[in-house]
Order: structure tokens, then sequence, then C-alpha cells
């Protein structure tokens, strides 16, 4: 059958079984690249229908589709909706029993189902992987990765389990692979195509913009101290009361960690307000409910740490709210962007606190291998492989490395896999390398390898500083978004967001401040004194990053362009006149 005659016969089911008379902008070419048997990698917007690009090919394709998805909740939503339309489809997670397992892995071997959904996890299983390659007459015949963020080191989903998807293709005969998220950048899209193996991909990008999106930052610091942490939720709490009492439907409420889920979810109900709560710390059978409760309408708003929403297609959302900045634009679009998939308008709103960014910086801090942990696993590596000729396992190092956490081992485990120090079987037993020259020279190798944690590290940082710059800017919301996703904004103003439809106004703080900006300096919380009435364009200096301009000043928080290029936010007594140049 030529492409062209599939195409028709598509389109045919895509009438017939999902109802659907026209396909949206990108996802044609997505699925001509796809059933050429092209590796493919495509960016959409949340709601602009990812899963129809590999649901129809998988109907008209020789083989199983297999899945990748990064959370089981995802998976059951997709599958569901595929049941619905009458599609047969199989799951492979951890919630099966074992009866249900058995049959969910005969019908595969049987080549029942066209389409199988994944964890990544069950990928890294030898006797998974056997069941695939041993289907009879019907291998594998596209590998589809949802959430391919998740893939990439640079992405804000870093995820181990996930290196081992280029493994398991190249395990499979290397069948083409679609990789699919809502937006990257174009370093994570790069690192998207290394991490998975990508062949030529065809990179397809339908844009960024979603016109009904209305973004907008409501400035809350008050400055630091026990006192200025309470003014400031306090009046968190006052914006968030009238961001819900504005709004006629369902919204969420993001919070960076889950003691303030916790205080949020039990203020709001003490005010009579239907909500739920999901983080990962309740137990799945009460997250499950919590997203039952929302997602059925049994309540209107729901409390969450980013462990909520991936996935979730609710299409009546009619706000999202952060409580605090998360740690990255790439963070903040992709949960902004669970609102107003029916396409009607949705408010996007952060409460920005200045200080909420010693959050972020104290999840980065543990988020990496150092490299004396680097070295301490191969030493214990080597050590190991002595006694046991045959490798060791991931659970036999977790037992001699006692108090590393297990996703720290896996990462610093890929690190030396991926910089062949050392090597994994399929039985997946590690064992060092042969490595030429003395034990200096393998520890400086183990060395050179651990310093990409470090770039890594570095990169992080930067990536708070954006999401810190997005919320101080007084350009357009939407154009400082695409700007940072690399697409060519095609206007100037988006017209709806808070700065274009009311331009910052400057205004002098009124109080004194003591900060701890942590972020620039340790010793500014021992500067207090009168902020000073900034104004765009004014001559600063600031304490070891010389001569600036301001960009943007409100309240006590002052942005500077500085001549590098590089726009940093600093609270306003911290700020000092400078001079300028004649």
């Amino acid at each position: 059958m030529t492409l062209e005659q599939r195409l028709r016969s598509m389109r045919k089911t895509m009438r017939d079984t999902f109802g659907i008379a026209l396909l949206r902008a990108g996802q044609e070419d997505i699925i001509r690249s796809v059933l050429e048997r092209r590796d493919t990698l495509a960016t959409m917007p949340t709601g602009a229908g990812k899963s129809l690009c590999y649901q129809l090919p998988a109907l008209h394709l020789d083989g199983t589709t297999l899945v990748v998805s990064p959370l089981i909740a995802l998976m059951k939503d997709q599958a569901d909706k595929l049941l619905a339309a009458g599609v047969d489809c199989t799951l492979v997670n951890s919630t099966l029993r074992s009866r249900e397992e058995r049959e969910a892995l005969q019908r595969i071997l049987d080549g029942e189902s066209g389409i199988v959904f994944v964890t990544p996890e069950r990928l890294a299983q030898p006797a998974f992987m056997a069941v695939l390659r041993a289907a009879a007459g019907h291998k594998v015949g596209l590998v589809v990765v949802d959430e391919a963020h998740c893939v990439s080191q640079w992405g804000h989903d870093f995820r181990p389990a996930f290196l081992e998807i280029a493994n398991a293709v190249k395990a499979l005969g290397q069948p083409p692979v679609l990789a699919l998220t809502a937006t990257a950048t174009p370093p994570v899209l790069a690192d998207i195509a290394r991490s998975l193996g990508l062949r030529d991909p065809r990179v397809v990008r339908t844009g960024t913009l979603r016109e009904n999106l209305r973004y907008r930052v409501v400035q809350v610091s008050v400055g630091g101290g026990k006192d200025g942490a309470a003014r400031a939720a306090q009046a968190k709490h006052e914006q968030l009361r009238e961001v819900i009492a504005s709004s006629a439907g369902t919204g969420i409420i993001y919070t960076a960690t889950v003691r303030d889920a916790e205080e949020i979810y039990a203020w709001l109900a003490e005010e009579g307000e239907s909500v739920s709560r999901y983080h990962g710390k309740l137990t799945p059978g009460a997250r499950e409910a919590a997203q039952e409760a929302f997602m059925s309408g049994g309540t209107r708003l729901m409390v969450a740490t980013n462990a909520f929403g991936m996935g979730i297609d609710k299409p009546d959302i009619r706000f999202v709210v952060h409580y605090q900045m998360p740690g990255s634009l790439d963070a903040y679009y992709q949960e902004t962007g669970r609102a107003g998939r029916d396409g009607q308008p949705a408010d996007c709103v952060l409460l920005f606190d200045l200080n909420d960014r010693r959050i972020q910086q104290f999840f980065l801090a543990g988020r990496y291998p150092s490299v004396e942990l680097a070295q301490r696993l191969y030493d214990t590596l080597a050590a190991r492989c002595k006694e046991a000729s045959g490798g060791v396992t991931l659970a036999e190092l977790k037992d001699a490395m006692p108090g590393v956490g297990g996703g720290k081992l896996e990462v610093a485990l890929g690190m030396l896999v991926d910089a062949r120090i050392a090597g994994r079987d399929r039985q997946r037993r590690y064992r060092l390398r042969a490595h030429d020259g003395a034990q200096s020279s393998a520890h400086d190798a183990v060395a050179k390898a651990a310093a990409q944690f470090e770039a890594m590290s570095v990169h992080d940082k930067e990536t708070l500083q954006q999401m810190i710059d997005y919320a101080q800017t007084g350009q357009c919301r939407w154009r400082a978004i695409l700007t940072y996703y690399g697409d060519t904004p095609s206007m100037q103003r988006c017209g709806v967001c808070d700065n274009c439809m009311s331009p910052p106004q400057i205004a002098p703080a009124d109080q004194s401040i003591s900060v701890d900006d942590t972020l620039h300096d340790a010793d500014a919380s021992k500067r207090s004194s009168k902020p000073h009435p900034w104004s765009p364009g004014d001559a600063v200096r600031v304490p070891r990053f010389g001569a600036g301009e301001v960009a943007l000043a409100s309240g006590e928080q002052v942005a500077i362009v500085f001549p590098d290029g590089r726009t940093r936010t600093f609270m306003s007594s911290y700020v000092k006149a400078a001079r300028r140049a004649v």
C-alpha cells in the first residue's frame, strides 16, 4: 500500500473511529513522517492533539506500537479513551495484579494488541523485553516516547529510567521512534535526539502560542525576616482568594512544597471551598480519589505539587495559579498549559515573591551527584567486581553505599556507562571496563565525566534566573515565553497579558527591608535602608556585579541589564546610583 493510500484509509479511520473531520496544524506533517518510517521529534502545545499523531498511524502500520509513558495515570487516561473508541490496547505497569499481568503479556505474545503502553522502567526488565522480541509475527513497528522532555538531561524532569529507552530501541531492531512533547528549547530538542539515538529525525514544531491563555504576575514581595514572610503569605492568600472569587470555573493551585499544598488545602477547605489536594506523599489510593473528584467535577479546586497534571485532559480548567514560582519557564509553561484546553479564555497567575527562589535553590542543591560520589561509586564497583566476577546489580550497590539515594546512584551509574568507564549487560549487572594506565588516570577519567554535573548545575541556576527575569519583565509575557523557546514572535504585544493590558507603573517602596539575597550576595542581609525609587534607564551599580541599567523596577525589586546582556534581579536597597560614562 502506498503512502497516499494509507493516508486515505487513515482519514476514514479518523472520521469513523475518532469522530474527527480535519487534522490540526502540524498533525498531518507528523503522521506523514511516521508513515514514512522516519524518526520524528515533534513539539505541540498542550491540547493540540499529540496523541492522535501516533494513535492513527498505529491502526495502519504493521506490528505493535509501543508507547512509553512517564506516568501510570497518563497512560490509563489515554488507554481508556482508546478503549471507549473501540481501539484495542494493552497496559503493562506496576498496578496490575499477577493474573492481569500474565494475561497482558500473553496478548502481546499472541500479537493481539496493536498499541501497548509501558513505563520506561518496564523496558529495563529483560523478561519484558524478551516478550516483545518473541511476539508472534507482530514485532514492534513504532516506539512512541510521550512527554519526551523527560529524556533530556537539560529538561525539567530528568529521570534516569528514560535513558534506557535508546538501548531498548536497539534491542528491538531499531524501529522508528516518534518523540512527543508540549514544547522544548532548541538545546533540549537536540539533547532528546541525542539521548534517544534518533537517526536524522524530522523535527516538527507547531508553535508555542496559545492565544486564549492570559498570563499575569502579581508581585507580593514585602521584604525578608519572619515578619516579611508572614506578610507575603497574607498577601498571597488575599490574591488567591481574589482569583478564586473572580473565576467561574475550575482551577489548579500549584505549590512548590508538600507542606504548602497541605496548608493551602486546609485553609481553602476551612473557607468553604470545594477542594482536593494531590502530592507525592499521599497514598496511591488517595491520589487517585483526589484526581477523580477533580476530573469529574466533584471538586472545583485542586491544590497540588508538580506531581499532578502531566497528561491531564480536563478541557474546562479556567485558571492555574502558582503559589510559588517553579524552577524554570519550561515547568511554568507546561503547568499553565493545563488551563483552557477547550480553547476558551483562561488565566495563568504567578504570585511572585523573590524570596521564594530559596525553595528552588534548596531543590537544586541536592539534585546531582558530586564528583566525590562518582569517585566513591567507581571505587565500590572496583572492589565489588573483584569479589563477583559476573558484575554487580544496582541493589547490591545500594547496599554497599548506604545513605546514597537511589536516583542519584542511577544517574551516577548512567554517567559512568555513557563515559565507557563502566558497562552493563542484559541482566543489568555493572562492571568496570578495562582501562589503560594507572589507577590515578582512571580517577581522572571519572572526574572528567562527572564534570558534566557541574555544567548541569550551572545551567539549572541560569534557568532559575530566567524564571525570575520573566516574573520581573515589563514586556509582553507571551513575547517573553516565545523568545525563550526560540520561536519568532509575530507580534510585539499579545494584548491579553497583564503587561499589555496595564503596563507596569514605577512606584517607590515605602518601607525598609532586610533581605538575605542568597542569589547574589550572602551578605545582603546586613544591608537595610529605604529603597530608592528607581526608574527604567537609571544608571546603577551593584556590588560584585558592577554597573548596569535599570530595566524594570517594581516595589522593592529591581531588574538590571548588565553590559554582558544578562538581566539580574536585586532588592532595591542593594542597588546604588552610578554615573553615566561621558
